[in-house]
């Protein structure tokens, strides 16, 4: 049965924990195969010339899932097995996600079949730029109609290329940065948003550690600070929630895992320091002080407190999810625990914090930055000074009625108004934190138990359900 599970695939996962959410609501039928079904899949197979001269005939896909909000939205993956099973997947994710944290999108995502480790970048130019123009062709980018951001493999380099051929190409548009997001800050981008994904990661950890009924179920006291922290991943979202977890939370990271292995230190391991002898050594292993693993799947299993997958997808299984020893895994990838696994964990009383919360960061602030690319104002910028200046004339008022003078305040910033990664960091925390309570309630109101999967589920469901009535296309 275990075996049989396993096999299916990455989109009949993602369907099988809609099915198991979908049972827990009252929605007619016609309704939840609306909002489970994909509306539109676009793939496409494009040349591109090689630096020696040589063509390359490359194959691509963009799914848009759902259309109950416009526009919709997701990353662009460039991977040598990415196929359209999984974009459709992960696009189906991306609906549920934007629900789940109220951002007002519906899903998408794209996939370009290469490895981008043996194109130059002349070349990943020229397969950007190429892939922005199909999908303007057939009008499936736009800063209303469908907005992509960056996935596995592509950063802000990639992004800046689509917008620069989005607005040189486009119609003649008021906000075409606005077509995707993830841009670097001197193009449109906003600040806040690299280390987005793995802060939000460390604000759901932070959540879940404050609920302390949950703690006492798994057997863990409440509170961030002292857990020890094994995570799988060294790219971006796996190393702003080290930094995050370790420098502000107080967590011990205890495992990490590059492409070449993982490594242990139950005393410790600094990211910083870490990335800095990958960078010197191209490799992970080998830190200083720290025990080699061979395999980079050896840090899902170390004595831990807490395991945070951010590699890719159907990193735990039934194979592995019996030798898990973490007491809480926060999913920071898409999909990294299948729905067998998922099972086996919640029998052994495991609290998974779901994808499709744990790992929106990127989303919610990207959603940031559309609106500043609309707007056109830089945040904080309106009223940065006003704050600064109301704030210097209190600790006057307040030095006078005291008879001496006040010190801004102990970390020297109370004086200082809001700059624009204070206001994402604010709205990022306020969306996490408030996404969790429902989560968490609607876990207790269904007596779900410890399945945060499925109460974030039904909380989808139920918001896009929402959205397709108030359009009349169902009563």
């Amino acid at each position: 049965m275990a075996k049989r599970t396993e096999e299916i695939s990455f989109l009949a996962q993602v369907d099988r924990a809609f099915d198991r959410a979908a049972a827990q609501t009252k929605h007619p039928a016609g309704l939840l195969q609306q909002i489970k079904v994909c509306n539109a899949v676009y793939r496409m197979a494009f040349p591109i010339e090689r630096d020696d001269g040589s063509v390359t005939v490359i194959e691509a896909w963009r799914a848009e899932h759902s259309h109950h909000k416009l526009p919709t939205k997701g990353g662009i993956r460039f991977a040598s097995n990415v196929h359209e099973d999984e974009v459709m997947a992960l696009a189906a994710l991306m609906t549920f996600k934007c629900a789940i944290v109220d951002v007002p999108f519906g899903g998408a995502k794209g996939g370009v079949r290469i490895d981008a480790s043996r194109f130059s970048a002349r070349e990943l130019e020229r397969v950007t730029r190429r892939y922005t123009y199909e999908l303007m062709r057939k009008r499936f980018i736009g800063p209303g109609v469908d907005v992509p951001a960056p996935d596995y493999g592509t950063g802000e380099r990639e992004m800046a290329w689509i917008a620069d051929t989005y607005s040189t190409l486009g119609p003649d548009e008021l906000s075409p940065m606005g077509c995707v997001t993830g841009k670097p800050v001197e193009q449109g981008g906003i600040r806040g948003r690299r280390e987005a994904t793995g802060r939000g990661v460390a604000i759901a950890l932070r959540e879940a550690c404050s609920n302390a009924k949950d703690m006492r179920a798994i057997g863990l006291e409440p509170g961030l600070a002292g857990k020890r922290v094994a995570i799988q991943g060294l790219g971006n979202v796996a190393e702003h929630a080290a930094r995050i977890l370790r420098d502000e939370e107080g967590a011990i990271v205890v495992g990490l895992a590059g492409s070449d292995g993982a490594i242990h230190d139950p005393r410790g391991l600094d990211i910083a320091k870490v990335l800095e002898h990958r960078g010197k050594r191209k490799r992970t292993l080998g830190f200083p002080g720290a025990r080699d693993l061979p395999r980079r799947e050896d840090v899902l299993t170390l004595d831990c407190d807490i395991l945070v997958p951010s590699a890719l997808e159907n990193q735990i299984t039934a194979g592995n999810a019996g030798k898990v020893r973490a007491r809480i895994v926060a999913e920071g990838a898409n999909g990294p625990t299948t729905a067998e696994a998922h099972e086996i964990l919640l029998g052994r009383k495991v609290l998974v914090l779901p994808d499709a919360y744990a790992n929106s960061g990127g989303v919610t602030v990207s959603y940031f930055e559309w609106l500043k690319n609309l707007s056109h104002v830089r945040f904080g910028r309106l009223e940065k000074r006003y704050v600064q200046a109301s704030r210097i004339a209190l600790l006057a008022r307040l030095g006078k009625a005291l008879g001496r003078e006040l010190d801004s305040a102990p970390d020297g910033n109370f004086d200082h108004g809001p700059r624009e990664e204070d206001l994402v960091r604010s709205g990022l925390e306020d969306t996490m934190i408030g996404a969790y309570a429902e989560i968490r309630e609607t876990a207790g109101r269904l007596k779900l138990g410890l399945d945060l999967r499925t109460a974030a589920m039904v909380n989808a469901i139920d918001k896009v359900a929402k959205s397709y009535m108030q359009l009349g296309i169902f009563p």
